[in-house]
């Protein structure tokens, strides 16, 4: 089968290199135009398309996928199907009618759960215990297509969002190449996707990652590592904003009384000589990394020690 592969971040790699390796031929790649990065800004290529020129295969960047010339271009490819991995770009009605087979989106949920562009990220949150990947038909609605393949993954009570997207993006590649298989024999039916049970994942924003002190211990938990790498949780201190890394929920017992031998209220902090720990609404949590504004992440115990927090200093001002 001849297929156009489209995704832009390092998530959708495993997939380009798993179509590449499979016995479909890889005719082109879409992905996202260059885009500014880092301190200098400077234009810097996607992973995908990068890893699309190491293995020596056309790359299109349109900047609106509507563009007269892209849907030449891609028209000119004659694909039988075009894979998709965290894109970036709705594929419009003009695009999605080109290849016989369709857009054949992996998506790292279990559809209709978690619709949109964070579903890892909302599937830590929400405290799921099992996620996974689908393999849908690219329909005008949001992530709504019929689903051709599904795959299950267990979120380990430790995961961070970047973890539990390292092992979806590698096991997803299998099933997007599955996937592709089944639509060339002629094997796989489209089923359609419930209508219960849909649940919408929107992207996180930074004011999203504010953690609330006063939510459970729990919630707090899952914020940070459903924020973690990107875009990062953070709270505040002396004004200034302090990123936050996963942080470990522990039991009362295990924080010192304070010489007022009052326990720890919500945004309270009480330091050790090896620890820091913070009140949330139901309990104490013990700080991991964190990264004042303008340093690097370093232990919260060696942060409390430069910074020298005095008694009754708090972090976040809700």
């Amino acid at each position: 089968m001849r297929v156009v592969f489209a995704g832009t971040p390092d998530a959708a790699v495993p997939s380009l290199d798993a179509v590449a390796a499979s016995n479909h031929e890889l005719v082109g790649v879409v992905t996202r135009p260059d885009a500014p990065a880092g301190r200098g800004r400077r234009l810097e290529a996607s992973p995908v398309r990068r890893r699309a020129e190491e293995l020596g295969v056309p790359v299109l960047t349109p900047t609106r996928v509507k563009d007269p010339d892209f849907l030449a271009a891609l028209t000119a490819l004659a694909p039988d199907a075009c894979p998709v991995v965290a894109y970036g770009n709705l594929i419009p009605v003009e695009a999605l009618a080109i290849p016989r087979l369709g857009w054949i989106n992996l998506h790292f949920s279990l559809l209709p759960a978690w619709r949109g562009a964070a579903p890892v990220q909302h599937a830590i949150m929400a405290g799921d215990e099992v996620t996974g990947a689908s393999t849908f038909v690219i329909e005008r609605g949001l992530d709504t297509g019929p689903v051709l393949g599904v795959m299950t993954e267990t979120i380990r009570p430790t995961d961070t969002a970047g973890d539990l997207l390292d092992r979806l993006s590698t096991a997803g590649a299998g099933l997007l190449v599955a996937t592709l298989d089944g639509l060339e024999s002629g094997d796989l039916v489209a089923v359609p996707q419930p209508a219960e049970g849909v649940s919408l994942a929107p992207k996180i924003e930074v004011e999203d990652a504010r953690i609330l002190w006063s939510r459970p211990a729990t919630a707090v938990d899952r914020l940070v590592r459903g924020c973690t790498p990107a875009p990062g949780a953070w709270t505040t201190f002396r004004g200034e904003r302090l990123k936050v890394s996963p942080v470990t929920v522990v039991s009362a017992d295990d924080v010192p009384v304070g010489p007022d031998g009052v326990t720890l209220r919500a945004g309270d902090l009480r330091v050790t000589k090896k620890a820091v720990f913070v009140g949330t609404g139901t309990g104490p949590v013990r700080l991991g990394t964190v990264q004042p504004h303008g340093k690097k992440p370093m232990a919260a115990a060696d942060w409390a020690r430069g910074t020298r927090i005095e008694m009754g200093e708090r972090v976040g001002d809700e």
